[in-house]
This record gives structure tokens, C-alpha cells and sequence, in this order.
């Protein structure tokens, strides 16, 4: 069987190297990749958001499966255009996946389903929206309608913060495109966890818990980024919550996107914030978290290109499981000087191999590329080093003493990944 992944970050690194391990699969490709996924799948230079050449690309070299990894070429519509080829992709189509394409089409389908979210206006223009914000009788989160690398959310604590925001998002267009729509949302109490599951258009099968980290300073302080670390499980998320989300959440979701004629195929992810009243939904995305992937797959037992396949295929995953095992994973993202903003590539990175042959560690390249057979950055977030071990303090330990080792100039990174697990296991 022959898998092709579509994608170049830590993600799409973590889906290679998992699907590689099936017993199913003779050869993984990947596009665009990057130097890291180089060593374990067969790189093509094709975008990931280059939809026809990566159709001809598929279809002249009979592909058994395709795998997208990033959120951009599923709003645009590659699953479409795959199934109207009839290959099989995994990955849901451009309807669907427009509740991460709009937050107002997501906050939408969020009311009409019964689903908790937080109270929220959508505005066109920002004066509007900086009234409703001076009225408004809570602190509130501004966030770019549109696709923003995951940066385009503002958490505000004043009005005068808030109005900022907006002009952040409406006037000076930050996220581009993104930001003519906005949604204003309510500001809510609680932590976040991340529950991602496998959806087949009628059941959900649930990856294990697991936690972001999308501030770019320890201690959660910062501008967002599209993720600093992560690690699974996420212990506020218990097997009654686990119910809950399922009951409250995913399934309400899944039939609501059916009432619209919409039939949902792939990994949905659900970024929640736990409130005293229970599990609430901040945003839904429509494929694998990054960095919650990596630590998920290296928890992960399982064979996960049945699953895949069945879903890319039309069929049911009623009867599938996704075990995992009971050692912790947590991962850390080593980022350039200057992510989220604007950052240098080309510096020379070193002690990838030493760090990567720390037992229970991987390394996983997200933003590097090979120069005369050396690693050098090529995006913000470099490397996601990964590592697993039976408690969680020990797969911390583990995976800072990998952390340790690797180094290229201006990098940084928190320190603080699985701190707040530690205190509630306390």
C-alpha cells in the first residue's frame, strides 16, 4: 500500500513516521515534507495547497490513501476533488471544513446545534464592533473570522485592550484576508484541553486527552502562536468528561452538520475550555492538532491506517478502537528568534541526532530544511522533541534533557510544557 501525506510541519512529520509503522503500508510520501520527514518518507515538491498537482500527482501514481495534514488545502477543497476522482483522502470536505475556514460559520452551527459556546457578535466593520465591545458587560476574546496559522485569537482583560484588538484585526489587517470578519466572543473561565476525534459521518472515535500550550512565554504570557508544546493525557480530562464532549458536543455536532446536508469525514478537533459548568468549545478545527499530534502518536498502539482508510473509503469505524498507552508524552517546540513574528531561516541547527537518540525521545521537524546535508531552520517553529516515559514528571525530565542538547542561534522555547498537569496529579 502505497500513503501519501500532504504537508510540512511537525504534524505531518508525526503522521509519516506513524504510518510508516503499519503493517499495511510499503512506502509513505510526502508533500511538500521537510528535511527531517526526508529520513522516513519519500519527499515530492509539490504545495500542499497546489490541489491540482497534487491530484495529477496522486492519481498518475496509484496511491492507495491520501492524507492531509494542514487545515488551508481542506477550505479549499482537496478532499472534493480527490473524491470527485474517486481516490481515496482522508480529510473532510470544503463544506465541513469551513468550521475552521469561519468562526462565524462555527459559532453559527454551534447555536443552531445546542452546543456550548461562549455568547458572541459577528461584525463586518470594525466601528461596529468596537461599540458592542464598549457596551458589552464582560471581557472578551477578539478573533479573525478566517484562517490565521492559529495567531489570529485575542485574549482581552479591558475595553481599551479589546477596541485594540479590532483594529489589530479589522484596520490593519495582521491576519490578512482573516480579518475582514470578526467574531467578538465572550472571555471564559476555566482551562483548555484539546479532544480530537476520528468522525466517519455518523460516529466519533476519540484520540486519548490531550493539552496546547499557544502562548509563546512561560506561564501562559505572550501573543498566541500556533502552539509552544503539548502533552497527552490532559488529566481534566476524565473518563466522565471524555462522556460528556462525546454527548454534549461532538455528536450534537456531527448531526447538526447533517440537518445543513453536510456529512463530516475526517479528524475533528474540538479546542475546549473546561468551566465550572463543564466542557465548552472555544473553536473547532478540522484536522490533527500541531503539536498535540506528536505526542498523541507516540502514545498511540495503534494501527491507525484502517481507521483512516475507512473513513477515506465511505465506510463505518463503529466498531474501531485508537488504544494508548498509560505512559504520558509530552512535547516541546523549539521555535526562531522572533515567532510568532517575523523570523530569520537558514541558521545551522545542531544536536538533532544526540537528542533523538535519548531512549523514549523523537524529534519531530516542523520548519527545517537540508543545506550540503545539514539541518538548518526554514520557519518558526523548528522542532517539536517529543518523549514518552511511565509518569509525567519523567517524560518532562526526559524530554528538557533532549531539549538540551539541540541548538541553532536565536532559538527559544518554554520551559514550563506539562507544568499544569503536574499540579493537579499533585
Amino acid at each position: 500500500m502505497r500513503v501519501l501525506v500532504v504537508g510540512s510541519g511537525g504534524r505531518e512529520h508525526a503522521l509519516c513516521w506513524k504510518i510508516a509503522q503499519s503493517s499495511l503500508v510499503d512506502e509513505v510520501f510526502c508533500a511538500p515534507g521537510n528535511g527531517g520527514i526526508a529520513r522516513e518518507a519519500i519527499c515530492i515538491d509539490i504545495s500542499s495547497e497546489d490541489i491540482p498537482g497534487l491530484l495529477r500527482f496522486t492519481r498518475d501514481n496509484a496511491f492507495d490513501l491520501t492524507v492531509v495534514g494542514p487545515e488551508a488545502p481542506l477550505t479549499a477543497g482537496i478532499a472534493d476533488a480527490f473524491r470527485a476522482e474517486g481516490l481515496p483522502v482522508f480529510g473532510p470536505e470544503k463544506a465541513a471544513a469551513m468550521l475552521e475556514g469561519s468562526k462565524a460559520f462555527a459559532k453559527d452551527i454551534m447555536k443552531a446545534s445546542g452546543i456550548p459556546t461562549a455568547s458572541y457578535q459577528v461584525f463586518l466593520d470594525a466601528d461596529t464592533a468596537k461599540a458592542f465591545i464598549k457596551e458589552a458587560p464582560y471581557n472578551v476574546v477578539v478573533k479573525a473570522d478566517g484562517l490565521a496559522a492559529g495567531k489570529g485569537v485575542l485574549v482581552t482583560f479591558s475595553k481599551e485592550e479589546a477596541c485594540a484588538a479590532v483594529d489589530e484585526v479589522m484596520v490593519r489587517k495582521a491576519f490578512g484576508p482573516a480579518g475582514n470578519q470578526a467574531v467578538v466572543e465572550e472571555l471564559l473561565a476555566g482551562e483548555e484541553a484539546s479532544f480530537i476525534a476520528v468522525c466517519d459521518g455518523d460516529n466519533v472515535l476519540p484520540f486519548a486527552s490531550s493539552q496546547d500550550h499557544k502562548r509563546v512565554f512561560d506561564h501562559d504570557e505572550g501573543p498566541n502562536t500556533g502552539g509552544m508544546g503539548a502533552y497527552s493525557p490532559a488529566p481534566i480530562i476524565n473518563d466522565v468528561m471524555t462522556g460528556a464532549v462525546i454527548e454534549k458536543i461532538l455528536n450534537p455536532l456531527v448531526w447538526g452538520l447533517r440537518k445543513q446536508g453536510i456529512t463530516y469525514r475526517g479528524v475533528i478537533y474540538a479546542g475546549l475550555m473546561i468551566t465550572s459548568d463543564g466542557p465548552t468549545v472555544l473553536e473547532f478545527n478540522v484536522r490533527m492538532g500541531d503539536p498535540e499530534t506528536q505526542p498523541l502518536l507516540m502514545r498511540c498502539t495503534s494501527d491507525i491506517v484502517p481507521v483512516m482508510l475507512e473513513v477515506a473509503m465511505g465506510g463505518s469505524i463503529r466498531n474501531s478502537r485508537l488504544d494508548f498507552t498509560g505512559s504520558p508524552s509530552v512535547c516541546v517546540v523549539m521555535a526562531s528568534e522572533g515567532y510568532p513574528g517575523p523570523i530569520a531561516k537558514g541558521r545551522a541547527i545542531s544536536g538533532i541526532d544526540a537528542a533523538d537518540a535519548v531512549e523514549g525521545v523523537k524529534v519531530f521537524h516542523a520548519g527545517t530544511r537540508l543545506q550540503e546535508n545539514a539541518f538548518v531552520t526554514s520557519g518558526g517553529r523548528v522542532l517539536g522533541v517529543t518523549a514518552v516515559d511511565r509518569d509525567l514528571m519523567g517524560a518532562i525530565d526526559k524530554v528538557y534533557q533532549a531539549a538540551s542538547m539541540i541548538s541553532f542561534e536565536g532559538m527559544h522555547y518554554r520551559k514550563d510544557i506539562g507544568h499544569k498537569a503536574l499540579t493537579r496529579l499533585s
